[in-house]
């Protein structure tokens, strides 16, 4: 009788030890006036939120973005978020890949959606190679006007009521880039 219950309770207080691991993991580390974040916390957010397709003229031209890879190149300031994007027309299916572009970026926290957006996104590269490889003018102008709406409107990553229960009164500062991580500084 005795080892059934001392088995149960081991395991009982196993699994609240992992899921207390997962969670301070997944809300970021809090430290002093600063929070950070790791590219895998980044990713795991884009993961949940992707694919997205949008549609143009109707739906004449569509445009599918897809597995998104987040990185924080060594020595930088901007966090670098390549795409797979199908591109279809006239009724053509955009959900497979037909090319990929990347792009890079400094990220900013909007109250409004209590999240991190992209600040002054760039593309940085455009490989579609049903278009030659290169980029014609309507993908440029997709993907622009994407990148655009993208950055004003949707976050990267989204902070959680368990993270803003940890803020408390501190109000989020700026945020930056640096040594491969994403720190967001906090005022008091």
């Amino acid at each position: 009788m005795r080892r059934p219950l001392l088995a149960a309770l081991f395991a009982l207080l196993a699994a609240v030890g992992i899921a207390g691991c997962s969670t301070i993991n997944a809300v970021g580390a809090l430290l002093g006036n600063q929070l950070t974040f790791t590219p895998l916390q980044l990713q795991g957010s884009l993961d949940r939120n992707f694919p997205k397709r949008y549609d143009k003229l109707g739906g004449l031209v569509s445009m599918t973005l897809m597995n998104p890879r987040l990185s924080i190149p060594q020595g930088s300031n901007r966090l670098r978020v390549d795409f797979d994007v199908g591109v279809g027309a006239l009724g053509s299916d955009s959900s497979r890949p037909s090319g990929r572009f990347g792009l890079s970026s400094a990220l900013r926290f909007d109250p409004s959606t209590r999240g991190l957006h992209l600040e002054q996104p760039a593309l940085e590269n455009v490989d579609v190679p049903a278009f030659g490889g290169v980029m014609n003018t309507s993908t440029r102008q997709m993907l622009n006007t994407w990148l655009t709406d993208y950055a004003r409107t949707e976050p990267v990553y989204r902070f959680d009521n368990t993270l803003l229960d940890r803020l408390g009164s501190r109000r989020v500062g700026t945020t930056q880039i640096q040594n491969g991580l994403v720190v967001v500084n906090l005022d008091n």
